[in-house]
Order: C-alpha cells, then structure tokens, then sequence
C-alpha cells in the first residue's frame, strides 16, 4: 500500500501519518520527490483498514500495489534511481560505458585495454578475477590474483572496476576493493547471497537470469534491497529461447518494461546476449536508441588467443568507432557519457 501526501505536507504531520502506519506493525519507506511525497507500507498491509488514512487532512489518496515487490516498484519511487559508482553516475541521463575483458589475463592485458577504453569514452573497466564456466575443465579465473590485478589497474588509470561475485565467502573482500560486485545470471536466485549483499555498502550490478520472468527478476534485486541495500542495477544479458544461432536471444523489450515497473537503472550486455562479435555494435545502438542507462561490452586486445569468450570481444579499434557513433545517439535521446 502506498500513502500520497498532499504537497507541503510539513515534516512534522509526515512524521505523524508514519508513526501511525508503524503501529501497525509495518515498515514504512519514505520517498520525498520535488512534487511530492510518498509513504510505501511495507508488510502484511492487511492489517490496515485505508479508509482511517484517506480522511486525514494531509492524505491525497492511498493507493494498493499490486506487485509483490515493494521497494523496486515505480510506484513507490516515482522519480529513477541514479546509481552512484565511486563518482561515476548510472542512471537518469547518466548513461555508464562499462568496458573490459571477460576474464583477467595479465596486468600488461588489463591495462592496455583499460587505457584504450577509457580514451574511447568507457567509464567502468570489467573484468572477471572469478569466471563461473560451464565445463569444469574450462579456464576459471585468476581468483584473488586477478582482483588485485584489476585493483592496480584502477590505480593507474582511473576507472572504477566491476567484476563479478560468485560466492560470500570473499564478500568481504570484494566489499573493500570492489566499486560494483556484479552478480551473474547463474547466482541471480541465489536467495542467500542476494541478501547478504544487503549488508554491504557497495552497488550492485544484477543479471537477469536464462530463464527468469520480469518480475523474478525484479524480485531478486527486492531481496538484495529488502536486506539494506538499495543501489541495484539491473542488467539485461540475453535469454534462453528456442534459437541456437545466438548464444541468447537479447531482450530489449525489457528496457521500456521494466522503466514502467521499476525505478532501477537498466544496463545492456550485447556481448554475452548475441555471442558474436559482430552482433554487439548493432545491439548496443539498438539499446540505447531503446533508452538504456548503460553498456557493458566485452573488449580485448588479441580476442583470437583470450582464454574466455573471445568471439564475442570488440577490439580496442572496434570499441572506439561504436562509441563515436553511440554518443550521437545517447544525445538524441537524452543521455550523456
């Protein structure tokens, strides 16, 4: 159930018309945009009768959400969200270029692909330390080497890095070092981790798993928010459909979807979505164009010898040119890099 106050509503009748909802045994969440303020009642809202709500003389109206996620909905956030990354702003119409490759080879490797992405416009360098891999044999990461490789490249160059999460045992150390944990679509429904990632004071970068439904997914990032952590960003990264010509089918229904369901930021992936690297420039403009908040595309300076996913890898080139061409479209329809 959400409350709507009337505008300038003063702070101490807000206060009071909480309190009330409180002694319900409710939590409330409080949003105060520029044209009003609203009160979210999160809980077994069954056990308030609306009607003592809307004869109070601060009370616009009271409104019942249908959806079961509470915090992510639009309806309880009117205005989107922007998702602060150490400086770097996802978001609104901030849009975030986050660049890199699959998996941390070498210092030499990282480097030279984060100065040539960050000269081409990229804001975020990515790369993976730990690489779920669908066959046990595959090459599986640097592990806590590669983290301290990505955290020295940050050093130099300047780009806030984001690499992905895959178990809590090393939360702690990611939260220390890590400017966005991203968590992959195999662990999106893994409840557990979901809310331990409440604790921690970093944003996060969340998939959307293979098979995972909208709302699902939505109600992932509720958990992870739920637990104390509201900066979650959504990431579309492809799904699983009858198609074995792509890697995944990319969705990009799911951009103005989502906008009209929830207040979190939506970022692309083309890389993992299409497989192919000749796929990812025209799905990259195609997100954008589709009001995207970001992209995060898999670049790598010798993609014939990567040790992981090397056939949907821009080079450095590739990735300059797309960006020249993204920036023209990102002005058209109001985001800025």
């Amino acid at each position: 159930m959400i409350i709507v106050l009337k505008p300038h509503t003063s702070e101490e009748n807000i206060h009071r018309v909480e309190n009330l909802v409180k002694k319900h045994g409710l939590d409330t969440h409080l949003v105060q945009g520029t044209g009003m303020t609203i009160i979210g009642c999160i809980g077994d809202t069954t056990l308030i009768d609306p009607r003592q709500f809307e004869i109070d003389t601060c009370v616009d109206k009271v409104m019942h959400v249908q959806e079961p996620y509470k915090l992510a909905n639009r309806a309880f956030h009117p205005e989107d969200s922007i998702i602060d990354v150490s400086g770097v702003k996802i978001g609104g119409e901030h849009l975030g270029l986050i660049a890199g490759p699959c998996s941390v080879e070498s210092y030499e490797q990282v480097l030279e692909i984060a100065q040539k992405a960050k000269t081409s416009g990229a804001n975020l360098l990515r790369g993976g330390a730990f690489k779920p891999r669908t066959s046990p044999y595959a090459f599986q990461g640097l592990g806590l080497e590669g983290l301290d490789i990505l955290c020295a490249v940050r050093e130099e160059v300047g780009l806030p890095i984001v690499t992905e999460l895959m178990s809590s045992k090393y939360l702690d150390v990611f939260n220390e070092k890590v400017d966005l944990i991203q968590i992959g679509a195999r662990n999106m429904q893994n409840f557990d981790l979901l809310k331990e990632l409440g604790r921690v004071d970093r944003p996060i970068l969340l998939k959307r798993g293979l098979n995972a439904t909208y709302e699902e997914w939505i109600m992932s990032a509720e958990y992870i928010m739920a637990s104390g952590n509201e900066n979650v960003i959504l990431c579309e990264r492809g799904i699983r459909t009858f198609e074995t010509f792509t890697r995944n089918t990319l969705d990009l229904q799911c951009i103005p979807v989502l906008r009209s369901k929830t207040h979190l930021p939506i970022v692309i992936d083309p890389s993992h979505a299409g497989g192919k690297w000749w796929l990812v420039e025209p799905m990259a403009k195609a997100a954008v164009a589709a009001g995207a908040d970001g992209l995060m595309i898999e670049v790598h300076n010798n993609p014939e010898a990567a040790l992981c996913d090397g056939a949907q890898s821009l080079k450095p080139e590739k990735y300059d040119v797309l960006l020249q061409q993204v920036r023209q479209i990102a002005e058209v329809v109001g985001k800025k890099f």
